[in-house]
C-alpha cells in the first residue's frame, strides 16, 4: 500500500461537541482523535498523506498539535462547503499523481489498519475504480444508504436527509471511507453540485458519476461495524473510548500481560509492555510509556511518557510523568516522579516523595516525605524523612549534588547550590548552605537547653493563678 495516496478529512467544526477545541483534537485515551487514522496509515506504510483542515486558526491548531507525525501535507478548506469540497482542496496539491486514493475521516478512531488492508485487497481483486467501505446495520440512522443494482454493485449513495422513506429502510450504509482512482475522482468532483438538503458538495455523488460513466464499482462490508463509528458529541467520545480501551486491554491480555479488572484500566495506543507485566485496577498508562518484563503497576497508578525497566514495582497511587526508572527499583506508594527524573537500578522512592529533574544513583533511597528537585543523588545514599532540596530562590533554579553513601537525617534542608561529598553524614534537622567535604559530619542545630521544672505542669499552674 506504499504507492497509495491518503486523504484524511479533518476540517469539520464539530459543533455538537460544544467546544472551542477543534473536534479532531479532542482526546481519546489521551491521544487526539486525528492521531488514530494517521497511525493506521503509517502502519500500512502509506507515505503520501494529506490532512484537509479548515483555513482558519482551527486548522493552524490542528497542524501544530499533530507535528509529531512527520511528512504530512496540510491542504486547507477555506469554506465549509461539504466533503467533496474538502477533497477538492487536497486534489489541488496532487497534480501529476496517479493511481488510487484512500479517503477517510479524521474523527473515526476505531478503524484499524488490518481492516484497511483487507479493504485495499478487495479493491484490487475486484479491479474496481471505486470501492466503498460499508456496513450492514439494523438501523442506519443518519448514515447514507448504499443503493445496489441487480448484481449487488453500488450505483449510488443517498444521504439520510435526502432519502425517501423506502430508501431509509436499506440496511447497508456508507462509512465515509473510499478507495478511488484519482483520475475518476478529479472528473467526478468537477461535475459535483450542491443541489441537496444540506446545500453542500457531497463526496457521495462520485458513486453515481462512476456508474454513469461506466467505471467499475464495488463494496466491502466491514466485519465489526463499530470500527466505522464516528464522533459527533462528547457522549460519542466516551462511548468509543470504552471500546478502544477494551480492545487494547484484550490485546495485552493475549500478549503475556495480566490486566486485573480491565474495565477500570486505561492503556494508551502507543504504550509498550513486556512479558509478565502485571497491572492492577484503576491504572492509567499513557503516551510513549514502556514497561519492561516482570514489572508490576499497583492500583490507581498514573504513568505517562515513562520508561520503566525490568522487575520494577510501582506501588499504588503513584504518579509518574516523563521519568526513567531502571531495573529492580521500587516506587511509592503515593510517590510523584516529575519531568526529568532518573531512578537508578535498585533505588527506592517511597511514599509521599516528589522528584523533579532528579537523578538517583544505584541503590539510593528517599523512603518518605521528601522533595528532591534539580538534584543528583549518589549511589547508596539515603535521604531521611522530610528532606528538602531548596532549589528555587523565587527567580532561578539551582542544583544540589549529593555524593555516594551519604546519609541525610530527617527534616533537613539542602539549600542549593550546594554539594555534599561522599560518605557525608548530615544530622537531623540541619539546614546545609555550604559545600561539605568527603566523610564529614555536618549539623546546624543549636545546642539543646533544659530548664528544670518549667514543663507542662508548671504552665498549667501558672494559668490557674
Amino acid at each position: 500500500m506504499q504507492k497509495l495516496t491518503a486523504i484524511v478529512l479533518a476540517a469539520g467544526r464539530g459543533t455538537r461537541m460544544k467546544s472551542a477545541l477543534p473536534k479532531v483534537l479532542h482526546r481519546l485515551l489521551d491521544e487526539p482523535l486525528l492521531s488514530y487514522p494517521l497511525r493506521a496509515l503509517s502502519e500500512l506504510g502509506i507515505k503520501k498523506q494529506l490532512v484537509v483542515v479548515s483555513g482558519d486558526q482551527d486548522g493552524d491548531q490542528v497542524e501544530k498539535s499533530l507535528s509529531a507525525f512527520s511528512a504530512l501535507e496540510w491542504p486547507r478548506q477555506t469554506q465549509a462547503r461539504g466533503t467533496a469540497d474538502a477533497v477538492m482542496a487536497a486534489l489541488k496539491t496532487l497534480d501529476g499523481i496517479s493511481g488510487s486514493v484512500l479517503i477517510l475521516c479524521g474523527d473515526v478512531p476505531l478503524l484499524s489498519s488490518a481492516t484497511l488492508q483487507r479493504f485495499y485487497q478487495k479493491h484490487q481483486q475486484s479491479q474496481s475504480q471505486l470501492t466503498i467501505l460499508t456496513a450492514v446495520l439494523d438501523d442506519g440512522g443518519s448514515y447514507g444508504r448504499i443503493i445496489l443494482d441487480a448484481e449487488g454493485l453500488p450505483e449510488a449513495i443517498v444521504e439520510a436527509k435526502d432519502a425517501s422513506s423506502e430508501q431509509l429502510l436499506v440496511a447497508r450504509i456508507n462509512s465515509g471511507t473510499y478507495l478511488v482512482d484519482i483520475d475518476l475522482l478529479r472528473r467526478a468532483l468537477a461535475e459535483t453540485d450542491c443541489n441537496n438538503a444540506q446545500g453542500e458538495y457531497y463526496l457521495t455523488d462520485i458513486v453515481a458519476f462512476a456508474r454513469q460513466n461506466g467505471a467499475p464499482t464495488a463494496i466491502f462490508d466491514i466485519l465489526d461495524h463499530r470500527e466505522i463509528l464516528g464522533i459527533n458529541s462528547r457522549e460519542d467520545l466516551v462511548d468509543l473510548e470504552k471500546i478502544m480501551a477494551a480492545r487494547i486491554n484484550r490485546y495485552w491480555l493475549n500478549h503475556g500481560v495480566t490486566v486485573h479488572f480491565p474495565e477500570t484500566v486505561r492503556i494508551g495506543p502507543c504504550v509498550k509492555l513486556g512479558l509478565d507485566v502485571e497491572i492492577d485496577s484503576g491504572v492509567s498508562l499513557m503516551g510513549q510509556t514502556e514497561i519492561g518484563v516482570n514489572s508490576c503497576v499497583g492500583a490507581g497508578a498514573n504513568i505517562k511518557n515513562c520508561k520503566i525497566d525490568n522487575q520494577v514495582e510501582i506501588k499504588p497511587y503513584s504518579v509518574l510523568e516523563d521519568a526513567v526508572v531502571e531495573d529492580n527499583s521500587q516506587i511509592g506508594p503515593f510517590a510523584r516522579l516529575r519531568l526529568g527524573t532518573l531512578i537508578g537500578a535498585g533505588a527506592k522512592i517511597g511514599n509521599f516523595v516528589e522528584t523533579k529533574k532528579a537523578k538517583f544513583g544505584k541503590g539510593a533511597k528517599a523512603s518518605h516525605l521528601a522533595y528532591i528537585g534539580d538534584a543528583e543523588v549518589g549511589e547508596e545514599s539515603n535521604l531521611g524523612a522530610g528532606t528538602i532540596t531548596c532549589n528555587y530562590d523565587g527567580f532561578n533554579k539551582f542544583k544540589t549534588i549529593i555524593g555516594n553513601r551519604v546519609f541525610v537525617g530527617s527534616d533537613s534542608q539542602l539549600v542549593a547550590p550546594v554539594k555534599l561529598g561522599d560518605d557525608v553524614l548530615v544530622g537531623a534537622g540541619s539546614t546545609v548552605t555550604r559545600n561539605v567535604s568527603d566523610n564529614a559530619l555536618v549539623t546546624t542545630r543549636t545546642r539543646q537547653k533544659e530548664l528544670a521544672g518549667r514543663g507542662m505542669a508548671w504552665r498549667r499552674k501558672s494559668e490557674e493563678q
